[in-house]
């Protein structure tokens, strides 16, 4: 059984908290030349300079260590996974041999097989999972039908992933129902996850408290509200601040000053980390201040399209150190550039002939490789931008 199955994420507390600058996002451009050896792609971590010793002949008789400066904690790293959009259903036009039940079948290992050894040995994965999991045959109110049976929950397990976000547009899509049958079989599978508005602490082996703010922030972000979690987090004994925002507009890549505004807004507040979804397409990395913000994570295990416009997507470790003192710190991220499937793509592809919904690491130096890394650096230019969802099955009517 893989290390996530025999750790377990104890919940401390959950608590829903509903209370509330012109910036610029800073971005990186490289060349395909310069990027492979840039640090923005391969962070170190940092190392500590040891002070210079006294000669012998010149030491003072050693005292005994006061109290206070006793180690509170071992100093340890920690390294967290983050990934995009888990859509473990197909549309209801999807034919069966082409639709995520159809390329899977009964192996629920086989979503992740081609990237689940970046998630064995991290120590905390995270994803926003943006479906319905209920055995009952529900009606959607939208246009949209990503309806999953509950054991899906079980691809999470078996791919490693340790918390998954539900503050997003399509949770609410069969209702109450589908809502509290989702809750249920994640409960079910011991899969803690974060709903609309909350804030909780969760402990990754007992060693490291993660405070985690969940909200969907599609229309206008509520910047008050956030920054309120974020300090209430921090107050209730957070090491590390996690905010999990559903924001921005879909397939721009580029965030919008809304996104940036409240980026910066809860990582000065006390935020470690933006985990941004929604957008289904790679938006930029920013450092800022002392945080790290994932703008968009795009697509990953995606039944939502049998062929995406856009079929980029990564894995992002982020690095943390903290001291004997207990500060907990970004120290560095890596970047494992994927496609969302497995199956190349060729001239004139279909939907019959492309998404099998397996994330695959694309070849590193490839002309995709780098094209994942230029979305996330901010280099990247679009050819367009944007999609119009509201007849977006007009053509299986």
């Amino acid at each position: 059984m893989k290390k996530k199955n025999t750790r377990r994420l104890v919940i401390l507390l959950a608590a829903v908290l509903v209370l509330g600058g012109s910036v610029f996002l800073r971005t990186r451009s490289l060349s395909p030349a310069d990027a492979a050896s840039s640090g923005f792609y391969a962070r170190q971590g940092l190392i500590a300079v040891q002070p210079q010793k006294t000669p012998a002949a010149q030491q003072e008789p050693e005292a005994l260590p006061a109290e206070s400066e006793a180690p509170l904690v071992e100093a340890r790293d920690f390294v967290i996974s983050v990934i995009g959009d888990n859509t473990l259903a197909s549309h209801q036009y999807a034919g069966a041999s082409v639709s995520y039940a159809g390329r899977m079948g009964d192996d629920y290992s086989y979503p992740y097989s081609n990237t689940v050894q970046y998630f064995a040995n991290d120590d905390f994965t995270i994803s926003n999972l943006e479906c319905t999991l209920s055995d009952k045959k529900l009606q959607s109110l939208e246009q949209f039908y990503f309806l999953a049976p509950t054991a899906y929950a079980n691809i999470l397990l078996e791919g490693g992933v340790d918390f998954v976000t539900t503050a997003n547009n399509h949770m609410e899509d069969f209702g109450q129902q589908g809502v509290d049958d989702t809750y249920a079989a994640l409960e079910d599978c011991g899969i803690p996850y974060g709903k609309e508005g909350e804030a909780q602490l969760l402990s990754i082996d007992g060693d490291l408290t993660l405070g985690i703010y969940c909200d969907y922030n599609h229309l206008k972000p509520d910047v008050e509200k956030s920054t309120a979690a974020v300090r209430q987090l921090k107050e209730d004994g957070a090491d590390y601040v996690i905010c999990a925002f559903h924001w921005g507009k879909e397939l721009y890549y580029k965030p919008n000053d809304d996104q940036i505004t409240l980026a910066h807004a809860c990582i000065d507040a006390g935020a470690d980390l933006i985990y941004g979804s929604h957008t289904h397409n790679l938006q930029p990395i920013e450092e800022y201040g002392e945080g790290l913000i994932l703008y968009s994570m795009g697509n990953w295990s995606f039944g939502g399209s049998t062929a995406p416009t856009d079929r980029d997507t990564a894995i992002v470790q982020v690095k943390l150190h903290r001291d004997e003192s207990g500060k907990v710190m970004n120290t560095g991220f890596d970047i494992i550039p994927c496609c969302v499937s497995s199956r190349p793509v060729t001239e004139g592809y279909t939907g019959d002939n492309y998404n099998d919904y397996r994330p695959t690491p694309y070849t590193e130096g490839s002309q995709a490789y780098y094209r994942v890394l230029a979305k996330l650096d901010g280099s990247f230019e679009p050819d367009q931008e944007g999609r119009d969802y509201s007849d977006v099955y007009a053509q299986y009517a």
